[in-house]
């Protein structure tokens, strides 16, 4: 049983860390905001989440009871990251930020 464990966390910890990566390359290479944006906020969120619940599953096994930190921080980072997202991306468009003629906008005045 604990190499099915062991498997599961290391595949766990293994994609986190290559979410994190590209997350970190998207930010890192994308020309514009608003395409920036979508590093952090999905890649790296998804990439932390997995590594938090490989860390809840593995200090759950190993000690007494159930590990409430990592399911606590995990539910609360999947809350507010894409509320932080939306908050930059509505504060993007208020300034009118330059965009990238790739970059889509919906202008909902011109239908």
């Amino acid at each position: 049983m604990t190499e099915i464990l062991d498997i599961f966390l290391a595949i766990a910890l293994l994609l986190g860390a290559l979410f994190i990566l590209l997350g970190s390359v998207a930010l890192a290479k994308l020309p514009d905001f608003f395409m920036r944006l979508h590093g952090p906020t999905k890649a790296t969120t998804l990439g932390t989440g997995a590594i938090l619940i490989a860390s809840g599953v593995f200090f759950s096994v190993h000690s007494e009871g159930i590990s409430l930190h990592e399911i606590l921080i995990t539910m609360f980072l999947f809350i507010t990251a894409p509320v932080g997202a939306h908050l930059m991306a509505k504060a993007a468009l208020h300034l009118k930020l330059e965009q990238v003629k790739r970059t889509r906008f919906f202008d909902s005045d011109k239908q």
